[in-house]
């Protein structure tokens, strides 16, 4: 039987030999696809890509931190998780309050000159420093908007009120399974221009047969070898989670991309990717006492048997 990555893999590849070279937002280039799908099947051992290793801590706390209906870097930080530091510190350094060093375009500019690198580094540490340290800054610049967490735990409603999403969801998901509306959306568009970076992943379904529980995700926009390997594993996560709240077992992840696309600076490293063979998917393990989604923390969530090459190291795109 194939590999599960495989099904990671042929996107690559697929998009390596058909994208179409496009502009985009951050002025680097990319090679795209519109309108890609891959299947994972849970029951199959825990889909955390092996050709290059994935940092499960990262996913599982960025993860814990949508659930948790929080939009501020604060918590990421707390539990060394930089992966969403780039678009705090842009809503700084473009700030009146910002008096240090140009930083614009600081993202392309730090992969081309070394000397620039090492102050953006520095001020990025001293960005961190304050985040985590100065509770008034941290309210100002690491809250990032109305991002997932908001839109997952509190959408606002024309009324005033608020819908706790995820909530509502799970609770249908127990007393009406066969329902076609267990349903999420994280794309609100009056909220959108105020987020710090506008959902990608913007609205994902849920379906119960058999004793199993399904996900299928749908993607706008997806950069293939930093982002889309978190994604997977996130949301087979939630799917986890889901599931053992629901006393279900796990079937399968269904991932629906809209604009699949390779950044043209991650071409050599999905090169040196795609010459690893794939190894054995490790396991999930969740603490068996802890029964709601929402008391979950990250001493609850272990991973069994991950064996995976070493790490390929790429710039962030911001």
């Amino acid at each position: 039987m194939k590999h599960g990555e495989f099904a990671y893999l042929d996107m690559c590849r697929h998009v390596l030999d058909n994208g179409f070279r496009k502009e985009d937002r951050t002025g680097t280039g990319t090679l795209s696809v519109f309108g890609y799908q891959m299947r994972f099947d849970l029951s199959k051992g825990f889909p955390l890509l092996t050709t290059k290793r994935v940092p499960f801590r990262l996913v599982a706390s960025e993860l814990l931190w949508f659930i948790k209906g929080d939009t501020n870097i604060r918590y990421l930080l707390q539990h060394n998780n930089n992966i969403w530091n780039e678009w705090a510190f842009k809503n700084w350094v473009e700030s009146s309050e910002y008096s240090g060093p140009d930083m614009k375009d600081f993202g392309l500019r730090s992969q081309n000159d070394e000397e620039f690198n090492k102050l953006y580094q520095r001020e990025m540490e001293h960005f961190k420093e304050r985040i985590l340290n100065d509770d008034e800054f941290a309210k100002k610049f690491g809250d990032l908007g109305p991002v997932y967490g908001k839109q997952w735990r509190a959408w606002e409603t024309t009324s005033g009120g608020a819908i706790d999403q995820l909530k509502d969801l799970i609770e249908q998901i127990k007393v009406n399974p066969d329902s076609r509306r267990l349903i999420l959306s994280s794309w609100s568009p009056e909220f959108v221009p105020m987020m710090g970076l506008p959902p990608c992943h913007t609205l994902f379904q849920f379906y119960v047969a058999d004793g199993k529980l399904s996900c299928q995700l749908y993607q706008r926009s997806g950069d293939i070898f930093l982002g889309i390997p978190f994604n997977i594993a996130s949301y087979a996560l939630l799917t986890h989670l889901i599931a053992h709240e629901c006393g279900l077992s796990v079937g399968d992840f269904v991932h629906t991309i809209g604009d699949a696309h390779i950044y043209t600076n991650h071409i050599d490293q999905i090169t040196t990717q795609l010459d690893r063979e794939p190894r054995a998917f490790p396991k999930l393990s969740l603490n068996s006492d802890v029964e709601s989604v929402f008391d979950f923390e990250m001493e609850d969530i272990e991973l069994e048997g991950y064996d995976p090459h070493p790490s390929i190291k790429a710039p962030v795109a911001v």
